[in-house]
């Protein structure tokens, strides 16, 4: 790929993109890089070899891409000053915004305006994430395949027919990882209390989740499945999963996803106000 993409914020999320695409075999001058704190774009120049630019409309310049890595609550000021800039039209805007909405970002920048909305989640970190991503009708086709690469730099995609379904995705994969570093908590803290030294306990939570992850990826089988077929009747696993059922995980899961994306709608009501 050789689009040239202009990449403002240089947080975690954009040095996960930059990072994935240069890995990927991006040419690393062909992105650039800008934002208020110019120490962190000047950390991926450093690292990656992106190109630093000191202010937004350089980055803009000739792009292809912009991909708009920034806070929700800085999206409104930054989309104000990007509005003035000249062929903003022709370009595809990449949102990685939680809770700004196409609609929203189309009337601050434009209602001509090729837009992808995604949420990603911190996984990308390592090149392991998953993002979902919704296109507004004037995102083309080799718009919307530029958008694959350059979220799949960094994980798996998605493709939403339905913009609502964000929210729903918000709490699912945008939330999960912080479910699973707490059931890791969880273990840990449990293995403890069961006589464990503690970096045993947490090796051995750590181990046992991503095993188990790995082990449902790569199977054809459903969880359910495999839950069933390594708990043996009267055995220990059964045991403990009566414990988990009393307790209605299940409804418990039910209810933190519903308020997570109940939240995520709440945010976008919030950061979408003129």
């Amino acid at each position: 790929m050789t689009d040239t993409i202009a990449l403002i914020g240089a947080g975690n999320m954009g040095l996960a993109l930059a990072g994935g695409l240069v890995k990927g075999g991006h040419a690393p001058r062909s992105i650039r890089v800008a934002d208020t704190v110019h120490a962190a774009a000047q950390r991926l120049g450093d690292t990656l070899g992106v190109t630093v630019c000191h202010d937004n409309a350089t980055a803009l310049a000739g792009a292809s891409v912009l991909v708009l890595a920034v806070k929700p609550q800085q999206m409104r000021a930054l989309t104000r000053e990007l509005s003035e800039v000249p062929g903003l039209a022709q370009m595809l805007v990449l949102s990685i915004a939680a809770g700004i909405t196409t609609t929203t970002l189309a009337g601050w920048l434009g209602p001509a305006t090729a837009i992808v909305r995604s949420m990603p989640n911190t996984p990308a970190l390592i090149r392991r994430g998953t993002a979902a991503l919704y296109a507004t009708p004037e995102v083309s086709a080799a718009q919307r395949a530029l958008a694959t690469v350059i979220m799949g730099a960094v994980g798996q995609v998605h493709w939403l027919e339905d913009e609502s379904q964000m929210d729903a995705v918000t709490a699912l994969s945008g939330s999960g990882p912080a479910y699973v570093f707490r059931l890791l908590e969880c273990l840990e803290e449990a293995g403890v209390d069961l006589g464990l030294p503690a970096p045993l306990a947490r090796a051995l939570a750590l181990e046992t989740v991503g095993g188990a992850a790995a082990l449902a990826q790569g199977s054809p089988l459903s969880p359910s499945v495999l839950r069933v077929q390594v708990t043996s009747p009267g055995g220990t696993t059964e045991r403990a999963l009566q414990v988990l059922n009393e307790g209605n995980l299940d409804e418990l899961f039910q209810r933190a996803l519903r308020a997570a994306r109940d939240r995520s709608r709440t945010l976008a009501e919030e950061f979408g106000v003129p």
